[in-house]
């Protein structure tokens, strides 16, 4: 018999917690936003983009010229192979491979220099954008926004995607530091 009562105040316990908390749970508003999309589209990403791309533009003109010196040793070293004694062969060989291993790792050190630079944007530019966030989300009293670019989401209501605002906010209110 005590059995039977535990078993019906525990049914009644949560019957109780399932209505009053119905009206919170429908209270609560859910905000969406890419951030990705924001730090590519606003103002201050694109100027990182720009930096970025000119970077880019410059150590790949560096590369295509090793490149083509690369070819060029190659393509005289295949020709002459025939020709060459053993010893010269083996000379033009250990050069050629010295070129390739500058080569390598000028690639690298470029590889690394584009990472850094995108670091250091992100380290500026993350804090910025979850700043705004945060302020539009105090301000209009969401309960959670979720950034999609990170998490994968299956659906969310258009209406509630706020990448588009977040952009505008961060335009208006970043500053660079310079």
């Amino acid at each position: 018999m005590r059995k039977f009562w535990f078993l019906i105040s525990g049914l009644f316990m949560v019957l109780f917690f399932v209505v009053c908390t119905t009206p919170a749970v429908a209270a609560e508003k859910t905000g969406f936003v890419d951030m990705r999309e924001v730090i590519m589209k606003s103002d201050a990403g694109k100027r990182a983009s720009g930096e970025l791309k000119i970077l880019y533009e410059k150590d790949r003109s560096q590369i295509k010229s090793k490149e083509a010196e690369l070819e060029k040793l190659k393509g005289e070293l295949e020709k002459q192979r025939t020709i060459l004694t053993e010893a010269s062969r083996k000379e033009k060989e250990a050069a050629y491979q010295k070129k390739l291993r500058d080569y390598q790792l000028l690639v690298k050190d470029s590889n690394e220099e584009i990472q850094v630079k995108d670091q250091e944007i992100s380290k500026t530019l993350i804090p910025e954008v979850l700043r705004v966030i945060n302020a539009i989300g105090e301000r209009d009293k969401y309960t959670l926004i979720i950034d999609v670019s990170t998490i994968p989401v299956a659906y969310h209501a258009k209406e509630n995607d706020l990448t588009k605002r977040v952009t505008q906010e961060l335009n208006k209110t970043y500053k660079p530091k310079k």
